[in-house]
């Protein structure tokens, strides 16, 4: 290739580097291929917080800049280049030859349709096809690329919280790099694929921070993420009640945080100001345990009963307690109760004024239930 191909490569080429620097926590290689007449040259750059590049057989560690040098020496004895840039959920790929140079930019995410798939008969906002990697690793998908038959119902459950954080995201408004904090995460399914969701499909840059207090969810956490590239994600082993990040989240999220493991992290999301929480709780056995009100004495005899109204008690006291600090809040019923009857999801945004009505009212549900809310205990701990 002549001087000139060589200079337009470098005006294309300059850009990926910048990019790979801004975006390292999603970029995954640059593959080049050189061309002399029938002969292929394969070379390879990699970037793990040192940049390496692999070509001929030796890889050498080097500063950006540095690879560049090499490339011009290189690029002479070649007749044809193609160079593909690779970050999760893009592709960028040079065509160079002395005829012409051209550069074009690949969504990873459509070469997957939106299909249904057919075990379940639903379309998933996340397309097990299209994430088959990160449901492989994460245990959803079997070998055969199916989900598993007693992942059907938690897949469904991630997919249609996913598709409900649209409306979040838009409330919230556009961020630079959104920060998301799951709080009692577990094994983190929710947070890997809202990850994916969010910089594969939506092309946002994302930061997730994974807090648990069990040091086993978390190890086996890390090690999937390590096997994904996934290193937009940190995962923390802490007691929530105690734990505070870096940086304020713009939301955090709980899915089916066990009884007051939910109240954690409501209490978390207030204590941080986080711009949204969102969070589908399970269990009510703390107001369960708690509440008495004499003129319902008919009802909650019955044990089943009481514990269906400890439910709804339970939600609607957390509703008031976040709307009285600056939260407005909708409840929703997120998913069919055939999925799971754990099924009702609170999110709330951040407005910073803070409703006295809703303050007043929760104040008179204590004192009417004679309850000791979960929510307030562990932020008066603080």
């Amino acid at each position: 290739m002549n001087k000139k191909t060589v200079s337009k490569i470098n005006l294309f080429f300059s850009g990926l580097l910048s990019r790979m620097d801004e975006n390292k926590d999603f970029f995954t290689d640059i593959t080049i291929n050189l061309k002399s007449g029938t002969k292929a040259f394969p070379a390879k750059i990699l970037y793990d917080g040192d940049v390496t590049l692999d070509y001929q057989a030796v890889k050498r560690k080097m500063n950006i800049d540095g690879i560049w040098s090499i490339l011009s020496d290189e690029l002479p004895k070649y007749d044809e280049a193609q160079i593909i840039y690779s970050e999760r959920g893009a592709r960028i790929v040079i065509d160079a030859s002395d005829k012409k140079v051209t550069m074009r930019h690949e969504d990873t995410a459509s070469e997957v349709s939106k299909t249904s798939v057919v075990q379940t008969g639903r379309e998933y906002v996340v397309n097990p096809a299209l994430a088959k990697d990160l449901l492989t690793e994460i245990g959803i998908l079997a070998k055969n690329g199916k989900i598993k038959n007693d992942k059907i119902r938690k897949y469904n459950q991630i997919d249609y919280f996913v598709e409900l954080m649209q409306g979040v995201l838009k409330e919230i408004g556009e961020r630079d790099e959104y920060v998301i904090l799951d709080a009692a995460c577990g094994k983190s399914y929710l947070s890997f694929v809202l990850n994916f969701y969010m910089r594969e499909i939506l092309k946002k840059k994302c930061h997730f921070i994974c807090v648990d207090y069990s040091p086993v969810v978390i190890d086996a956490s890390k090690r999937m993420a390590k096997n994904l590239g996934y290193n937009n994600m940190k995962f923390i082993q802490a007691d929530l009640t105690e734990y505070t990040p870096a940086i304020r989240p713009d939301i955090v999220v709980s899915l089916h945080a066990c009884d007051t493991a939910t109240d954690m992290a409501l209490g978390l999301g207030i204590r941080l100001k986080s711009r949204a929480i969102v969070s589908v709780p399970c269990c009510h056995k703390d107001i369960l345990k708690q509440y008495s009100y004499e003129p319902f004495e008919a009802i909650t005899k019955h044990g089943i009963l009481k514990a269906r109204l400890a439910d709804t008690l339970t939600d609607g006291i957390r509703a008031a307690y976040l709307e009285g600090v600056g939260y407005k809040v909708s409840m929703i019923e997120y998913i069919s109760p055939l999925e799971t009857p754990k099924n009702i999801m609170i999110r709330a945004v951040y407005t910073g004024k803070k409703n006295e009505k809703s303050a007043r009212d929760y104040e008179n549900l204590k004192h009417m239930l004679n309850v000791n809310p979960a929510i307030e205990r562990f932020l008066k701990e603080i």
